[in-house]
């Protein structure tokens, strides 16, 4: 049961605003989410659920730096939303017995804004920087020299007669989380000593997620209720938590407050969230994509006019999933339904998408 806090609140693709920043199963954290998270967050790597690899090796890494009685490796976790980035940084502060600094890559748009943090640190204390690949160019260069040698190089004055005075940092462990990993520069990516790569939950694991919070919300559930709500959570623990706490609504109100699969499954319905963990905007695509355009190709700008969002929507929001689970395809000519499109709407193909799922070859035929 791990997910992430959400540290800045600035616009852009990891941090949508509008009806996109509201659905039910989107995985960025509002302000509810941040609050739940906090109390039901696990305290150490024994409580965390899924990403075993990822929890053998880091266990291994800060059992030998406390063997060793030194601060851990600089420590970089990429993976979705929601996945447990933050919980794991908050995990390594506690199994090093050390205090925890938090804040994001777009707080920090000056060097010297980062060099305030840095030397206001206590030695061997984390610092976990959220959307690390965000942070400003002049800062990031300040960092090379902050996590190599634990000294930054402060300029006083301008022009010809500024100076750089030198300051010492005590040491201490970088976390870094990153949704796009590729973004960051390979100076800054190679000075980490444990690089992690945080995976989506398989269903048996959101469904122990599910157990543990309803436990600890206090709520009453069967193996069956909590089956169902992880088979729509995504594989992302955030959305898992959220869909309990609004089937564990409707239980109260609508039932005697036990989760059953009836009523996960009814609950989820008023919700607009399907067996698959399409909401009503994931339906909207693949129903104008099949419906008014056969399947496809299609363009993207045609594809959000016929459903009534921005571009940036459609492609930001709805299509990772959609091409994840294999419901649809990007290529060169455009977005195509796949066969699984069709049979998840209980729709019929045309003859041609049957045979060539929307393709041509180069003479047509």
């Amino acid at each position: 049961m791990n997910w992430d806090d959400t540290t800045d609140t600035d616009a852009g693709p990891e941090r949508l605003v509008g009806p996109a920043a509201e659905r039910l199963v989107g995985s960025v954290a509002d302000r509810e989410d941040q609050a739940v998270e906090a109390a039901l967050r696990p305290k150490d790597l024994g409580e965390f659920i899924g990403q075993e690899k990822v929890r053998e090796q880091l266990d291994l890494v800060l059992r030998a730096a406390r063997a060793r009685g030194a601060t851990a490796d600089h420590v970089l976790l990429s993976g979705a939303p929601g996945l447990g980035k933050t919980t794991l940084s908050m995990i390594i502060a506690a199994e090093m017995g050390a205090p925890i600094r938090i804040t994001s890559g777009p707080a920090i748009q000056h060097a010297g804004d980062l060099a305030a943090i840095l030397s206001s640190l206590q030695e061997g204390e984390v610092l976990f920087l959220d959307e690390i690949h965000r942070m400003s160019r002049p800062a990031e260069e300040m960092l090379y020299m902050a996590m190599e040698d634990f000294r930054v190089d402060v300029i006083v004055g301008k022009g010809p007669g500024a100076t750089a005075i030198p300051l010492e940092l005590p040491p201490f462990t970088l976390v870094g989380a990153t949704t796009r990993a590729g973004l960051l520069p390979p100076p800054l990516r190679d000075r980490f000593g444990f690089t992690a790569h945080m995976e989506f939950y398989e269903p048996a694991e959101l469904q122990r997620v599910v157990h543990r919070s309803a436990h600890l919300l206090d709520v009453e559930i069967d193996t069956d209720g909590a089956a169902e709500i992880a088979g729509r959570s995504r594989g992302t623990p955030r959305i898992a938590n959220r869909l309990l706490r609004r089937v564990r609504d409707y239980a109260q109100v609508k039932a005697d407050g036990v989760i059953t699969r009836e009523i996960a499954s009814a609950a989820l319905a008023v919700y607009e969230v399907d067996a698959r963990g399409l909401d009503r905007l994931d339906r909207a695509v693949l129903e104008a994509l099949l419906k008014l355009f056969g399947g496809g190709p299609v363009g993207l700008s045609t594809l959000a006019v016929a459903v009534g969002e921005e571009r940036e929507t459609v492609e930001e929001v709805a299509e990772p999933f959609l091409v994840r689970e294999g419901l649809l395809a990007r290529t060169p000519r455009g977005r195509v339904a796949t066969p699984a499109a069709w049979a998840h709407l209980g729709l019929t193909p045309p003859r041609s998408t049957a045979a060539g799922s929307g393709q041509q070859d180069l003479f047509g035929s």
